[in-house]
C-alpha cells in the first residue's frame, strides 16, 4: 500500500499570518499546479491512485477534486485532514502574537495550545483516525493520494515512520510539495510498518 501526501499550493496571503484552518484562496488557479501534479506522480510512482481524500478546506479540495477527475475517481472529504486548528491566533500576524504565549507552545509542543485551538496531541489522534479508516478500506496493492497541509504531513510521517514530532517540523515542506510511504510487508498478511521513500519531492 502506498500513502501519498501532497502539500496544497501556495496562497493568496501576507506573508507572515498565521491561517491554519481559515479558508484562504489559493495564489493562483489550482488548473495548471494540478495538471504538474499529475506529471509528477507519474514519473515518482507507476501505482495510480485508488482513492483520493482532501481536506475540505478550498485550498486543497479544488486540487483534489481536478486531479480525481483525471484519474476518474471521487474525491472524500475529511475533516481529520485539516490542517491545525490555531483558535485565537487564526489569520494573526506570528509577530503578533505575543512571545510568552509562543514560548509556552514550544515548551509543550505535544499537549500546549495557548491559542486555545487544538493542540499538537489532538491533531495526531485525528489524523491518525484518518490513517486507520484508509488502511480499513483499501487493499494492500492499493494507493491512497490526500491533498493537505504541512501539519497533517509532518505529523502522519511522525506517526507512520516513528520519528519525534519535533524532528518532522523541522523537515523542509513547500508548497505543492508530495510526500510518498510505502507499507513494508511483514510474513503473511502482517505489516510491520512504513517507508518513507520521497520527501518534499
Amino acid at each position: 500500500m502506498e500513502l501519498i501526501l501532497v502539500r496544497h499550493p501556495a496562497v493568496a496571503i501576507e506573508p507572515g499570518i498565521c491561517y491554519g484552518q481559515s479558508d484562504v484562496p489559493l495564489a493562483a488557479p489550482a488548473e495548471a499546479f494540478a495538471a504538474d501534479l499529475a506529471r509528477r506522480l507519474e514519473h515518482l510512482t507507476a501505482v495510480r491512485p485508488h482513492r483520493i481524500d482532501t481536506s475540505p478546506l478550498s485550498r486543497c479540495a479544488s486540487v483534489a477534486t481536478l486531479l480525481a477527475g483525471r484519474y476518474r475517481l471521487s474525491v472524500r472529504e475529511d475533516a481529520d485532514l485539516m490542517e491545525l486548528d490555531y483558535g485565537a491566533w487564526e489569520l494573526a500576524h506570528w509577530d503578533a502574537v505575543e512571545r510568552a504565549q509562543l514560548d509556552a507552545w514550544a515548551a509543550n509542543l505535544e499537549h500546549g495550545r495557548p491559542h486555545g485551538g487544538e493542540s499538537a496531541a489532538m491533531l495526531a489522534a485525528r489524523v491518525d483516525r484518518w490513517l486507520e479508516r484508509a488502511k480499513a478500506v483499501c487493499p494492500l496493492s492499493s494507493s491512497v493520494l490526500a491533498v493537505t497541509h504541512a501539519g497533517v504531513i509532518r505529523m502522519l510521517a511522525s506517526c507512520l515512520i516513528g520519528e519525534p514530532i519535533a524532528v518532522s517540523l523541522r523537515r523542509p515542506l513547500a508548497y505543492g510539495a508530495i510526500c510518498r510511504f510505502v507499507r513494508v510487508p511483514g510474513h503473511g498478511a502482517e505489516l510491520v510498518g512504513w517507508k518513507l521513500e520521497d520527501w518534499d519531492a
